[in-house]
């Protein structure tokens, strides 16, 4: 695989920046997204390989711009989606609610 997910090695990327001291999580919400994703692990949604093969067909440039966490979202987004387990309206709905948006 050649793709913008496989970054490790690539020439023109720039270093890695590592943390001093780097924090497990940065955010709180980063502390959650490790807990639903065991959650939703546990619950049978979906395997390790799904799991990183939803990562991998993210847009180029939508990887690039968001964060560790961020890419876990998606993924688990996108396939609670695929398999049918929520639907647009139900996510669009709870992101809406957390937006204070009714």
């Amino acid at each position: 695989m050649n793709g913008i997910h496989d970054l490790g090695g690539m020439h023109g990327m720039g270093p890695v920046v590592q943390e001093s001291n780097e924090p497990n999580f940065h955010q709180e919400w980063e502390r959650r997204m490790f807990g639903m994703f065991i959650a939703v692990f546990a619950g049978g949604h979906f395997n390790v390989d799904e799991f990183r093969y939803a990562i991998e067909r993210m847009e180029p440039a939508d990887y690039l711009r968001t964060t560790y966490y961020e890419h876990w979202f998606h993924s688990i987004e996108t396939m609670l989606l695929e398999k049918s387990v929520i639907t647009k309206e139900e996510l669009q709905a709870k992101i809406n609610e957390l937006k204070g948006v009714h």
